[in-house]
């Protein structure tokens, strides 16, 4: 590109811009870091980078050369229009001995825009997903103005700028990436606390409302029984509270975290049998030490499966079934109540929710149901076994014990 020397400030001034798109500093500075260097470099007055929007304007346009004044006094960014909507539609390298004389120059500046001679322009190319050089998106330009040695621009001055348009490419993209990176993580942040909220708090406020009924029921012809119903639904209001804070805070189940597993579970099925007048029968086996995700996926689908089963099956029992084996853990939720059309359209958050959880720790979830002949839902979950301190234990380990079948 030169001598020794000039080669010298390339590399260097490449090298700045490179650590900072790797130091992930803001896209806007990357970008006039760019532009001042490809003015530098090119010998330019002026240099310009320009990343279009959707709507014929610029979301951003960086100058270099000119005052923080007189960009001000010229005015607002400008369109998409002359010889900047050439460099974006063509998509190639464009270079012009005296811009006005060009019939595609629209022949308007605002009144303080800087007179301009000759331009350089370069296109700002998305690499394609297979790295091919066709058929690339035009992400935006890199111009420079008015060439301050005679002669104009030449060879060496495009491929400069061709080099800090291809970093360029680099800052945008990487902004873009990041952009819808946060983006999916909202979304998932949404998903999660929909789902949380179903799993645990509507659960809750279910059995708050079922007892508030039998209490207004109650209230005049056994006023005592009233009197419990109405402190049964302070109490579920204030764990419906718990689990609420729980999920705000992105912590496990309250339950899980001062009875373990099998006792939260044990707990939740007699709260919600009472409520609904039926009898819910847990098998629970020695299980090893599982993590705090298994552990809450494992209780959040057994909080689902027996809730929808006491709420729709009209079953007078549910059992559940705990146990370990070698290589996993196997849930399972049966009722004999009025069952459903497995294989028809059915779901609904409930059942998408359980998907999802099985889903976020490899799991794998069946529902088997037919019209008239119940329900079993079936979670089998894999281990992943730990002693603390000790890392990761064999597969099947007992870690703890969670005592002989109970109902």
């Amino acid at each position: 590109m030169g001598g020794a020397g000039d080669q010298d400030e390339v590399f260097e001034r490449v090298s700045a811009v490179v650590l900072a798109v790797t130091s992930r500093l803001a896209v806007r500075d990357v970008l006039q870091m760019i532009v001042r260097s490809a003015r530098s470099l090119a010998g330019a007055r002026y240099a310009a980078l320009g990343v279009p929007d959707d709507r014929g304007g610029f979301a951003e346009f960086v100058v270099d050369g000119i005052s923080a004044r007189r960009q001000a006094e010229i005015g607002p960014l400008p369109r998409q229009h002359g010889m900047l909507a050439v460099m974006l539609q063509e998509g190639r390298p464009l270079r012009l001995d005296d811009i006005k004389a060009d019939p595609r120059f629209g022949g308007w500046w605002p009144a303080a825009h800087p007179d301009l001679t000759d331009v350089l322009g370069v296109p700002i190319l998305a690499a394609s997903p297979e790295g091919r050089q066709h058929d690339r998106g035009v992400l935006g330009f890199i111009f420079a103005a008015s060439k301050r040695a005679a002669g104009g621009f030449t060879e060496r001055d495009e491929r400069v700028l061709a080099l800090f348009a291809t970093h360029a490419a680099i800052a945008l993209t990487n902004a873009r990436l990041y952009e819808r990176g946060r983006e999916l993580s909202v979304l998932e942040e949404r998903a999660r606390l929909a789902r949380d909220l179903h799993d645990a708090v509507a659960q809750k406020l279910f059995s708050v409302r079922a007892k508030a009924r039998a209490a207004a029921v109650l209230v005049d012809r056994d006023p005592a029984r009233a009197a419990a119903e109405i402190d049964s639904v302070a109490a579920l209001a204030g764990q419906a509270h718990a689990e609420l804070r729980a999920v705000i805070d992105g912590r496990a189940p309250p339950d899980l975290s001062s009875g373990g597993l099998v006792a939260s579970i044990r707990s939740y099925a007699v709260l919600v049998g009472r409520t609904y007048g039926a009898r819910v029968r847990i098998q629970a086996g020695e299980l090893p030490e599982l993590d705090a995700a298994r552990e809450t996926v494992l209780y959040r689908v057994a909080q689902e499966a027996i809730g929808n089963a006491l709420r729709h099956s009209g079953s007078p029992q549910v059992g559940v079934l705990l146990r370990a084996g070698s290589r996993r853990v196997l849930l399972e939720v049966t009722d004999s109540g009025s069952g459903f059309d497995a294989a028809g359209p059915h779901g609904g958050l409930g059942l998408e929710s359980m998907r999802e959880r099985a889903a976020s720790v490899a799991g794998q979830l069946t529902v088997v149901s037919r019209p008239g002949s119940g329900t079993t839902v079936r979670l089998a979950v894999p281990l992943r076994v730990r002693h603390a301190g000790l890392g990761t234990s064999a597969p099947g380990s007992p870690a703890r014990g969670q005592g002989s079948p109970v109902s």
